[in-house]
């Protein structure tokens, strides 16, 4: 959830670390700080607000130094204030510390610390590991870090990256990685760490992922980090190549991450099928699960796991793969599969789906399924990511860098990959009609040009249509079949940044509810394309205008019958059903941001959210 950057090198640290978190904010911004260390001690900034508060209290300040670490907060233990902002520094101005993760038994180890009689200036648990280390280290006197580390975190218990400075280690970073993911960037002389790539791309493209309870100590004198397991363990650090460059988050020109990344999702979906669609003959061919086929092909049931968007492209992969593969199928709250003690085979397959490849819930999910014998799948978008290193296998998305917290470009890549998925596994199950089989995968290849046609046309429509919604209190959204997850979806992007109240539901479920909230000033989303279900939802719509709702409808290209059923009607173009949601979320997608704009709400970081979960 919160952002971390570090630096030791030549570079003078505080305008690396400010732009930094300013590349690292969507992951948090309640707060923001740093500490820079110059010969034996440390300046301190630290303030409640975002990263532009901070850079602001930091002007005017001569500030030269080459080591530093930086922290953007989203808050956990403590409110936002500026003494609970990060960096936190221990009792005997030893250590100063950053961490993203929450420290699950903070309470014990602070009532421990108060009867030794240190003190505490802030709510947070970060305060409380920061002086358990100083303590630690002034029991062992003088042994070594390696030693002091290791005997601190084995009393801690819950999830951590962690940044370090000590003050007798001069230029030194010492890094701590628990669930939460941290990267080592590797320069000339120089080294980098962050909670991710973005920070790191300008300067390096070289990276290393500390693993699960791993610490390292980076000096810029140093060839190689040292690294270190708290459960000793050794390894040789393996450096691995970032492959997209800084254009990839920047805004180029968009007034918005998301409006930039909705228009991406045409490139986003061509690269997420790049090599994986063979022309002769017409196949689908999926390099990332080919030593588990076998597996798949004779599990006796698909679990899907995921949290918030990545739950609801779940909810259109299960239609795909029951549809496609005839392997029955089911969808599970990550956050609630992992404590409902579920029953799981060794025959089970559980893929798990996220954009980071760090959603704390998800990846608990996996590592349950796994600890009980299942196969472990996953999809995701960020390559090195803990999913896919704990993963027996899995498929990478490829939609680049999402830096707008509303998820976009990921969702219409997760769908293209889930369908990707479906094909495959039921072309090896020889479950799938060949002719249905290739008229998909012709319309798959079509897709990037139907999305990229279909932004163009519906933008202007879509922006008019938001100043119609701008002013609603509550806005409902319907579908039904494959289009049911995007009303869902459709849903939590417009409360997500346009803070409306909105719900999905399965347009049928309406009249045993939620039919009672509409009247005349409830504008109801309904996807209405022309498909299997289409007279079944005209006759849900003709439930919502005896009511007097204002019905806005997602239908097919050339379908002027739906016309006289809604007041105003958004096409895009007709495809097979089971690549409709590609299409009918676009402008759920616009519509949202528009809406948002018009209400004058932070677009790219909506408040109380961030972008990758790693805490529960």
């Amino acid at each position: 959830m919160c952002g971390i950057i570090a630096y030791t090198g030549f570079r003078q640290a505080v305008p690396l670390l400010l732009e930094g978190l300013r590349r690292l904010e969507y992951r948090g911004y309640d707060s923001a700080g740093l500490a820079v260390q110059n010969g034996e001690g440390y300046r301190l900034f630290k303030q409640a607000g975002k990263v532009s508060d901070l850079a602001k209290a930091v002007e005017g300040f001569s500030l030269e130094a080459r080591i530093g670490i930086a922290h953007t907060r989203w808050a956990t233990h403590g409110a936002p204030t500026d003494a609970n902002a990060h960096p936190h520094v221990s009792y005997d101005g030893e250590v100063v510390l950053v961490h993203n993760g929450i420290i699950e038994n903070y309470a014990m180890l602070k009532a421990y610390l108060l009867e030794q009689g240190i003190s505490f200036s802030s709510d947070t648990d970060t305060e409380v590991l920061t002086h358990w280390i100083a303590w630690t280290r002034q029991k062992l006197a003088d042994a070594p870090w390696e030693k002091v580390i290791r005997e601190a975190f084995a009393h801690v218990e819950g999830t951590f990256g962690i940044a370090m400075l000590v003050r007798s280690l001069p230029d030194h970073i010492i890094l701590l990685r628990r669930f939460s993911p941290l990267l080592i960037g590797v320069g000339r002389g120089e080294y980098f760490a962050a909670s991710d790539a973005t920070p790191l791309v300008p300067y390096t493209r070289s990276v290393i992922h500390l693993e699960e309870d791993e610490f390292a100590f980076l000096h810029p004198d140093q060839t190689e980090p040292l690294i270190f397991s708290l459960r000793d363990q050794p390894r040789t650090p393996k450096v691995e190549h970032i492959d997209w460059d800084i254009a990839a988050i920047e805004r180029g020109g968009y007034p918005h991450f998301m409006l930039k990344e909705i228009f991406e999702q045409p490139n986003a979906l061509r690269d997420c099928m790049r090599g994986r669609i063979r022309l002769e003959p017409l196949e689908v061919r999926l390099g990332g699960i080919s030593r588990v086929m076998d597996r798949l092909i004779s599990a006796p049931r698909l679990t899907l796991v995921g949290c918030g968007t990545s739950w609801h492209a779940a909810l259109v992969g299960e239609y795909l793969i029951e549809q496609l593969a005839r392997i029955p199928t089911e969808v599970e709250y990550a956050s609630e599969f992992r404590y409902r003690n579920p029953v799981i085979s060794s025959q089970d397959v559980v893929i798990g789906i996220s954009q980071s490849g760090e959603t704390a819930d998800t990846l608990a999910a996996l590592r349950l399924a796994k600890q009980q014998g299942a196969l472990i799948l996953g999809i995701t978008n960020v390559v090195g990511s803990s999913i896919p290193r704990e993963t027996h296998a899995g498929i990478y998305i490829h939609a680049g860098p999402e830096i707008g917290v509303a998820s976009t470009k990921a969702f219409t890549a997760q769908l293209t990959a889930l369908t990707l998925f479906a094909l495959h596994l039921g072309a090896n199950r020889y479950v799938l009609d060949r002719n249905f089989h290739d008229l998909l995968i012709e319309y798959l290849l079509r897709l990037p040009d139907l999305v990229a046609t279909t932004l163009q046309q519906i933008n202007e429509p879509v922006a008019q249509l938001a100043e119609s919604i701008a002013h609603a209190s509550n806005v409902l959204y319907l579908g039904r079949g494959y289009n049911f997850p995007v009303a869902l979806e459709g849903a939590l992007k417009l409360k997500e940044i346009s803070y409306i109240h909105a719900e999905g539901y399965p347009a049928a479920e309406m009249k045993h509810g939620p039919i009672a909230l509409i009247d005349k000033d409830m504008p109801v989303v309904v996807i209405a394309l022309r498909d299997s279900l289409y007279e079944k939802v005209l006759g849900n719509i003709q439930e919502v205008r005896a009511r007097g709702g204002r019905v806005i409808a997602i239908a097919t290209q050339g379908d002027t019958e739906i016309q006289s059923y809604a007041e105003q009607v958004l096409y895009v173009p007709e495809v097979p059903e089971p690549l409709s949601p590609i299409l009918t979320v676009l402008p759920l997608q616009l519509l949202a941001y528009h809406t948002a704009v018009l209400r004058g709400c932070d677009v790219d970081q909506p408040r109380n959210l961030a972008k990758s979960v790693t805490v529960e």
